[in-house]
């Protein structure tokens, strides 16, 4: 049987518990929440963090200790943010690599409008900064793609030695200012990714469910969770719990099964 990679992305950096209270914020909150999600399937824990505001911040001292927090419970993957804050600068926004070391982290491959009103900056010097910090920490890079531009970016990055094959690709799919979440787009990303490499694949918004059941149907992995999106079904509000357990019975009901996070480790290629 195939192995599916279910992500769960617990937190994000703007959702606040007035649009949903099931949104974990503090350090405490998010391991927990993290620890629930395990127990129902996934595999890897892509994390943001929150100030004392709720806030998202790239604060180191937040996520060293949340991290430690979830390894006391689990040995999900951890899959850190790079980008929980517009604001941040270019060494705030890779500095816990190096204290943390997780074993992934977003590599967001180029820069877009963002919610159609802020730039989400990814320059140059910074993306060929953060590749090789990645690769001084043995942190594997997590490709986020929010349009086809930024696929075509990874292969520049890629021939630099900036990147190293083989390459994890995670689709963000209905982002205000990307690509639209259809299916149509998702196979037309798939397809230009270099051979060999890996995905995963996310829908925010209304379609969220079918960019889940054609990633599995495609072979490809997925990514649930209160970051991408708040509600179950229309009118009804989401946990991360329930969400995972969507995902893992698609996947079995797909005859497929839910990878474990050793799983996630050999099929990415991951330094424990």
């Amino acid at each position: 049987m195939n192995k599916t990679i279910i992500t769960i992305a617990p937190t994000g950096a703007w959702p606040k518990k007035e649009q949903n209270p099931h949104i974990p914020m503090t350090p405490h909150e998010i391991a927990e929440e993290v620890y629930e999600c395990y127990k129902a399937g996934a595999a890897i824990a892509h994390l943001h963090m929150r100030d004392d505001e709720g806030n998202g911040t790239m604060e180191k001292s937040k996520f060293e200790e949340t991290v430690q927090l979830i390894r006391e419970k689990c040995d999900i993957v951890i899959n850190c943010t790079t980008s929980g804050d517009l604001n941040a600068t270019d060494e705030t926004r890779q500095a816990h690599l190096k204290s943390v070391q997780p074993e992934m982290a977003s590599y967001d491959c180029g820069s877009m409008n963002w919610m159609n009103n802020s730039l989400f900056l990814n320059s140059p010097k910074f993306l060929e900064e953060l590749g090789h910090t990645m690769q001084q920490y043995g942190v594997k890079p997590e490709i986020e793609i929010f349009d086809a531009g930024m696929i075509y970016n990874s292969l520049y990055y890629l021939k630099k030695n900036v990147l190293k094959a083989p390459l994890h690709y995670q689709f963000v799919l209905g982002a205000a200012g990307g690509t639209a979440a259809t299916v149509e787009n998702l196979v037309y990303l798939k397809n230009l990714i270099p051979e060999g490499s890996t995905w995963s694949a996310l829908g925010i918004g209304k379609n969220n469910i079918s960019i889940l059941l054609a990633a599995v149907a495609l072979g490809g992995h997925v990514r649930v969770g209160l970051e991408d999106n708040l509600y179950y079904k229309s009118g009804v509000l989401a946990t991360n719990a329930q969400l995972v357990t969507r995902a893992a019975n698609i996947i079995k009901e797909a005859a497929n099964e839910v990878a474990s996070p050793d799983d996630a480790r050999q099929i990415l290629g991951l330094k424990k």
